[in-house]
């Protein structure tokens, strides 16, 4: 795969991933400047706005491991962070637009998160979606968007293999080599 042309590859569309740091961030520091730890209401019947504080990963993974995970998770986020700019810089938005969306909302939901765990020590969550008593942990927009990113890789990932078995079925019938 040839590199395209900067204004022609997925790093064209890293605003993306400043809208997500920006809305990320002044969500939180709403959160944070207008409630306690705990509080919150009620925004939809599915949907409460709950400040909680979480120094794991997701579902409070390694939560209360003593700290070393606050560094650990922010190496690992700023390593995959670069690893993700680097990868878009490779795409081409021509081809490849869902997979450079998908890439830049993980990227901006993972520097979100990487600047609250150097402020704080902990992630800001305060979205907690439920079902009757059943809660789903509480998360946040950074949260949202690598959930978001990661379906869109996730999809994008599945049209590709359909896109090359049909090119595989096409050149099998013509009597071609396909194309990679």
């Amino acid at each position: 795969m040839t590199k395209p042309e900067l204004k022609a590859s997925g790093v064209r569309w890293l605003w993306i991933s400043l809208l997500v740091i920006a809305a990320d961030q002044l969500s939180k520091l709403w959160i944070e400047r207008t409630m306690q730890l705990g509080e919150g209401f009620a925004a939809l019947p599915v949907l409460d706005i709950v400040r909680a504080h979480n120094a794991g990963a997701a579902f409070s993974f390694l939560a209360t491991a003593g700290g070393w995970q606050r560094w650990a998770f922010t190496i690992v986020a700023l390593v995959i962070s670069a690893l993700l700019v680097a990868w878009l810089r490779k795409l081409a938005l021509a081809t490849h637009g869902l997979l450079a969306g998908g890439l830049t909302l993980i990227l901006g939901g993972a520097i979100g998160n990487v600047i609250d765990r150097f402020e704080h020590g902990y992630v800001v969550d305060f979205l907690s979606a439920h079902w009757g008593a059943a809660y789903f942990p509480a998360f946040n927009i950074a949260d949202a968007a690598i959930s978001i990113g990661a379906g869109c890789v996730i999809i994008d990932a599945i049209v590709e293999a359909r896109r090359e078995r049909q090119a595989s079925k096409q050149a099998a019938v013509s009597g071609q080599r396909p194309e990679r």
